[in-house]
């Protein structure tokens, strides 16, 4: 189901918008956003999450509206949410970790469990579902971090970063796990790695300053972006290449 941003406006301090008057539609299937430091990325996606509210314009999924007060909840179990920095939760397995993760989005206890286990076969981290969190390596958090947006059956996963401070090994996992998840759920993903785009994703879109600077396939991203698509994309694409 895709994603309807219209005319959206948002700024930390009176006068330094991060995004403004931003109309964009994440078409389903597999999405990356990229930019340059600053660009508004963790904004936008925190907005898409509901993590923020924006000052203006709306967010929504369908007939769900990410802040309005009837919808918010149907809203926030439509999407899941990755962070840049998955925390182990003190005193919980892995296991009990992705279950709480589900009940906090509305799964009773029974069906919380039984997914939880669903949720880290599909992450490949079954074997340490008895493992405590905490015991985990930083790679295997991320994973743990996936499996909790899986938990409770998200229409959308949207993620910051995921790659983020991994090892070329850890990342080549990350790379299988979002295959594996890729055709099955939506996925809204913001990068700086960019090796992989064409393995993954369909879309690619390129923020700057708040403001779009590319949306379009990856086939023809990558035609702009050649010879050296990371640089372009982390520097913000040229004006020409708006969409």
């Amino acid at each position: 189901m895709p994603v309807q941003i219209r005319d959206c406006s948002f700024q930390y301090r009176a006068g330094v918008p991060v995004i403004r008057d931003l109309t964009i539609e994440f078409q389903p299937g597999a999405t990356v956003l990229l930019g340059p430091d600053g660009a508004g990325k963790s904004t936008l996606l925190s907005l898409i999450v509901g993590l923020l509210r924006p000052d203006a314009g709306t967010v929504r999924m369908g007939r769900l509206v990410s802040h309005a007060r009837r919808t918010r909840s149907r809203y926030r179990r439509s999407v899941g949410w990755l962070p840049q920095r998955v925390v182990a939760m003190p005193g919980l397995k892995v296991r009990e970790q992705v279950a709480y993760a589900g009940w906090l989005k509305g799964l009773n206890r029974r069906d919380a469990w039984a997914n939880a286990a669903q949720a880290l076969g599909r992450v490949g981290l079954r074997e340490l579902s008895e493992r405590p969190s905490k015991t985990l390596s930083g790679g295997q958090l991320r994973r743990v971090g996936i499996a909790q947006t899986l938990v409770h059956h998200a229409k959308l996963i949207v993620m910051d970063e995921p790659s983020a401070g991994l090892d070329p090994q850890q990342r080549r996992v990350l790379r299988e796990v979002l295959n594996g998840v890729a055709g099955d759920v939506d996925l809204l993903v913001s990068a700086h790695q960019t090796e992989d785009i064409s393995d993954i994703y369909q879309q690619v879109v390129v923020l700057d300053h708040g403001v779009v600077r590319f949306h379009g396939g990856v086939p023809e991203f990558m035609a702009l972006a050649q010879p050296n698509v990371e640089r372009w994309a982390e520097a913000g694409c040229p004006a020409s290449a708006v969409r």
